[in-house]
């Protein structure tokens, strides 16, 4: 008996499924508090500051900023690879595959922009056209995880390259549109990492402390 729920235990947490089950039921429990009378403790919390330190470097950021730009960074950073392989040699190798998702990403950025855009026209939120552009690739991906091997990987790898590439476009609409000052210094510096990645990964390097030292 005892083996038998290690091996179904084991097999719950192998399963893809998970991730879209743990995602769907935290996300139904934050809006259940956050509508609650422990509410505004749930908020005090997310924004309460944890300090993190190491080698003479001291972080305290919120709960949330954790979140939003460091384990988001961790996740973004997995599906880009994911992405990636597929370009190389997966589903998005060949144009006439990568066309499909490239098009559909487009038309979910310009789409919610004219809808939210002409529903604001002349108030005080028209600029934020471009709040509904990006696209909830953790959500959508557990979303789509629940339906497990039913789905086909092409799918899959669809709504993953859709995703990203409807980001990556918001981004560019944020730093474009809403930016106010553009700081050179930050931007040579992600260009000297890029370029410090790009020349590793020519030299065919693979290990992992010297691709993680120019990140």
């Amino acid at each position: 008996m005892k083996a038998k729920l290690s091996d179904l235990f084991k097999g719950f947490f192998e399963s893809e499924k998970v991730a879209g089950l743990l995602l769907v039921f935290c996300t139904v429990i934050s809006i259940v508090i956050a509508n609650s009378s422990i509410g505004d403790a749930y908020i005090h919390f997310i924004h309460s500051k944890v300090n993190l330190s190491f080698a003479n470097i001291s972080l305290n950021y919120s709960v949330e900023h954790w979140v939003n730009d460091g384990l988001m960074a961790i996740f973004f950073l997995m599906v880009g690879l994911e992405v990636e392989r597929e370009l190389y040699i997966g589903e998005l190798g060949e144009v006439k595959k990568a066309i499909l998702p490239l098009a559909g990403a487009i038309g979910g950025i310009c789409i919610p922009a004219l809808i939210h855009f002409s529903l604001n026209k002349g108030t005080a939120t028209q600029s934020g056209f471009a709040v509904p552009v990006a696209t909830d690739i953790a959500f959508a991906l557990g979303i789509l995880a629940l339906a497990g091997k039913k789905v086909s990987m092409e799918v899959k790898v669809f709504l993953t390259a859709l995703a990203i590439i409807d980001d990556i476009g918001a981004i560019i609409i944020i730093a474009f549109v809403y930016t106010k000052t553009v700081l050179f210094g930050y931007l040579l510096v992600a260009l000297g990492i890029l370029l410090g990645l790009f020349v590793l990964n020519r030299l065919k390097v693979r290990r992992l402390i010297l691709l993680s030292f120019p990140a």
